[in-house]
């Protein structure tokens, strides 16, 4: 039952990915989360987002940002780091991930999703079957609805590793 919330990698960071040797196994797309997967809550694009879009845009991939928070937030974030965005996406829900393969004219085999939540995020790019990411939240401090959250992810958490753990010894 908890395997729905699953990702199908557990990562460090978003800056950390290896989005080269992804490209060459044939992903074109990546809907990225903002907030605590990119920067800290709330904060505005800074330096080190706007050089990952760059780079990104040099591979080859187009990006779109997909976020459930209001335009005010989303769309200055998308304008500094040169990415399409879907904002109040209503995540977990499938439709603005279809959505937004749209926008970047591709289909769930060749999409990736980068965010940091399992109950929005991950299982959101589950039910479009598209390979998702799960990263470590930038930074600890959230609104008090994420807090909550994040206990029940350390539960979850806890049983994908257990899994993957016994899976590498098979």
């Amino acid at each position: 039952m908890l395997q729905r919330f699953y990702p199908d990698e557990y990562r460090e960071s978003a800056y950390g990915l290896d989005y080269e040797g992804l490209y060459e196994k044939g992903y074109r797309g990546i809907i990225f989360d903002i907030d605590n997967t990119l920067v800290p809550h709330g904060a505005a694009a800074d330096e080190r987002s706007i050089a990952l879009f760059g780079r990104l845009r040099g591979i080859g991939y187009s990006c779109v940002l997909l976020s459930n928070n209001k335009e005010m937030r989303v769309k200055p974030f998308a304008q500094a780091v040169g990415a399409m965005y879907i904002h109040k996406a209503n995540k977990p829900a499938a439709a603005n991930y279809r959505r937004a393969m749209e926008r970047m004219r591709t289909v769930p085999e060749n999409t990736l999703f980068v965010g940091d939540q399992l109950f929005t995020d991950v299982w959101g790019a589950k039910k479009a079957g598209i390979h998702s990411i799960l990263v470590r939240p930038i930074h600890p401090k959230e609104e008090i609805q994420i807090v909550f959250k994040r206990y029940l992810e350390r539960i979850v958490l806890y049983f994908y590793r257990k899994e993957e753990r016994k899976a590498e010894h098979d």
